[in-house]
């Protein structure tokens, strides 16, 4: 099987022997690993005064790092970020990372459209309008569904896309930003809509949140996302008893804790990486990756220990 089947095959919930697949939303340290600028920390003021053959140029080498990422560290999947921004650069990322890998990767790209937690510059105005304007909130998020929606369409006419992402966050280390009702309220119908939509189009989806989503979890699986991420421990989200209540029902991703790759000790690495594989893997479907991403700052070592204990003990056996 690709890395592609195989991530598939996770998502999906089917037997899988043998090394569970990994990936990372995002690897930030390409400057580290191949002495290459991340396609996201490129600026580009100088984009409309390019000749095209620069912005070929410009493009290759953004592809060819996420290839040279996913080749290097055995990623099964990779999250596209396209910079510059817009749907012709996103269409020709695509291209351009599928005509140099084939169908060997699972490609994906940011498709969320729901009430995440606002900055704090627009946190009070959007609580104030969550109880004087209800519906005006609920409006805007139809509409950005529906928007969401149409763009997969078009995305799916294109074709060479596998799949999204889901990416607004919902929760602090503490708990949900609304409380469960406001949550059941505000985002649930939405949440489902969007991924219904993106599953009826044939795409698979992952929904990503940091912090403590355990008041929330239901929530999130009513709404069939075919897997959850990131499962934060930092939120106190436990790896164990996310797969006791919903191994079952959602494909899990995540939960080695970024915060000790920063700060930890290599035991403290270790053990975070041990404890996600033994029972995430005790899950139908999981797939090996931090609790968020590989940010800017990490140490690339430590990337590289939690990978060696993936590589020691997140293998199931076949069956015989």
């Amino acid at each position: 099987m690709t890395p592609r089947e195989r991530f598939i095959a996770a998502l999906e919930r089917r037997p899988l022997p043998g090394r569970v697949p990994h990936f990372e939303l995002v690897f930030y340290l390409s400057m580290e690993a191949f002495g290459k600028v991340h396609p996201q920390h490129r600026s580009y003021p100088q984009w409309k005064q390019m000749s095209e053959t620069e912005r070929r140029l410009h493009r290759a080498e953004m592809a060819d790092i996420y290839i040279a990422t996913a080749e290097r560290y055995e990623h099964s999947a990779i999250f596209l970020h396209s910079n510059p921004v817009g749907e012709d650069e996103v269409f020709r990322l695509i291209d351009l990372v599928r005509e140099r890998s084939g169908d060997k990767y699972f490609l994906m790209l940011h498709g969320d459209a729901t009430d995440g937690i606002p900055n704090g510059d627009r946190m009070t105005a959007y609580s104030t309008r969550l109880f004087e304007e209800p519906q005006n909130v609920k409006d805007d998020s139809r509409r950005r569904v529906d928007n969401a929606i149409a763009n997969a369409e078009r995305m799916r006419k294109h074709g060479g896309l596998d799949g999204y992402a889901l990416c607004s966050d919902y929760c602090f280390n503490t708990g949900p930003f609304l409380r469960p009702a406001m949550f059941a309220e505000f985002v649930t119908p939405f949440l489902k809509d969007l991924i219904a939509g993106y599953r009826k189009l044939g795409f698979y989806v992952i929904k990503h949140t940091d912090g403590n989503i355990m008041p929330i979890l239901q929530d999130l699986v009513s709404a069939r996302p075919h897997a959850l991420h990131s499962l934060d421990p930092q939120g106190g989200v436990d790896m164990a008893e996310v797969a006791r209540l919903a191994g079952n029902k959602v494909c899990l991703i995540g939960n080695v804790c970024c915060g000790l790759l920063d700060t930890g000790t290599e035991e403290e690495c270790v053990a975070s990486a041990r404890y996600a594989l033994r029972h995430g893997m005790s899950a139908p479907g999981y797939i090996f990756s931090t609790s968020n991403c590989v940010y800017t700052g990490m140490r690339l070592s430590r990337y590289d220990l939690i990978l060696d204990v993936w590589r020691r003990e997140g293998n199931r056996p076949a069956k015989g």
